[in-house]
């Protein structure tokens, strides 16, 4: 594992920070998100300039640099993922028509997320981006040689959240199919749904219970202000393996009745659930009030789950890390909770403002990816 250190990088001191623009593992490589933050020196300070389009323009700017410096380009990418602000929303189809023309004729899947706001309150999108070996895309996704992304699928005329949850996990299955998989096969799920579903959210388990498993994929439900569609109740990421997944598990009873393992191992890959300061053992969330608090529990946690899959921090690759508005002004000390939790190269990083999470107490919540040394 090799952070990706291009050698003209003009925008910020990348140095500076507990988090690598991205980790090369051998020709796959993962990269934090990136916004249009820069650093200007005249200001003496971190700047975001320009509306949706030049914005996106230098986001890609700089993920094209970091990806050369993995001697990968933009022909290599298979899944974009694009945090959107709720107020950048409405100026989505400039980032798209960038997005088009870095790109070309590939097409790699593309998953949106509406945050209500990224960490630079100047930025109106920041981007991650998956690389590695030549794939193909699909209609709704890309395929690799063990990895299939679909692109972020809503069904906002479905009906309500149930309905809707349905009608998105039978689309899933249909795309899957074409390229010789099954919802069997799906590692990782991600849902984005509002506040306003809320009560009804613990009904959507009883779909995945009869859709998804006999193992189940790793998770995450994150609560935002609003999604992409208006009228959407939910939004699914779905990503799917043709290795044989096999569940990790520390020996948390919890999740004996969940419709969702603490991370599922697939090849070489740990696709890992998204984790708060939930007390497995009790239940109860943890350090009420207390961002750095809880991001040290939760990746204590997350170790954990590493260490019964025969990892540890060093093979982390990436994090996203989703804090709520209530967390956001002690979110800094968090980078002291990864510099001495984790080791470098630090795992590529994305951060983002959401509405809520699941539970009123929490005030982040670490979606993590680890790669481990192959079996035997």
């Amino acid at each position: 594992m090799i952070a990706i250190r291009p050698q003209r990088f003009p925008w910020f001191d990348y140095s500076r920070y507990t988090f690598s623009l991205g980790l090369d593992l051998g020709g796959r490589a993962w990269l934090s998100g990136h916004s249009a933050s820069e650093y200007d020196p005249e200001a003496g300070r971190i700047v975001v300039r320009g509306g949706m389009e030049e914005q996106s323009r230098t986001a890609y700017a700089k993920i094209g640099a970091i990806l050369e410096a993995a001697e990968l380009g933009f022909a290599d990418v298979h899944r974009v993922v694009e945090y959107v602000t709720a107020e950048g929303i409405e100026q989505y189809e400039g980032a798209a028509g960038v997005r088009s023309e870095t790109f070309g004729g590939h097409a790699p899947a593309v998953c949106t997320v509406v945050v209500n706001r990224l960490l630079r309150p100047q930025a109106l999108i920041e981007i991650e981006v998956t690389a590695g070996p030549p794939g193909s895309p699909f209609e709704g996704g890309h395929a690799t040689e063990g990895v299939v992304y679909l692109s972020s699928l809503t069904a906002p005329g479905a009906g309500d959240l149930v309905a809707q949850s349905e009608a998105v996990f039978a689309r899933a299955a249909e795309m899957l199919g074409a390229v010789g998989l099954t919802l069997s096969n799906v590692v990782k799920t991600v849902d984005y749904t509002t506040p306003a579903t809320l009560g009804e959210y613990k009904r959507t388990g009883r779909v995945r219970k009869e859709m998804l498993g006999p193992v189940y994929p790793a998770a995450a439900g994150i609560l935002l202000s609003r999604l992409q569609h208006p009228d959407a109740s939910i939004s699914l990421d779905v990503v799917a393996s043709r290795h044989d997944p096999v569940a990790v598990n520390p020996g948390w009873d919890r999740y004996s009745k969940l419709t969702y393992s603490p991370a599922v191992r697939a090849g070489d890959v740990l696709y890992m659930s998204g984790q708060a300061a939930l007390d497995p053992e009790t239940e109860r969330a943890v350090h009420a009030g207390d961002v750095a608090a809880q991001a040290e529990y939760t990746y204590e946690n997350i170790l954990r789950v590493l260490e019964a899959a025969g990892g540890g921090p060093q093979h982390l690759v990436k994090t996203i890390e989703y804090v709520t508005p209530d967390g956001l002004d002690r979110y800094r000390e968090v980078a002291g909770v990864r510099e001495r939790l984790l080791r470098e190269p630090y795992p590529a990083s994305t951060g983002a403002v959401c509405e809520a999470l699941l539970r009123p107490e929490f005030l982040i919540e670490i979606d993590p990816l680890a790669v481990l040394p192959s079996q035997g």
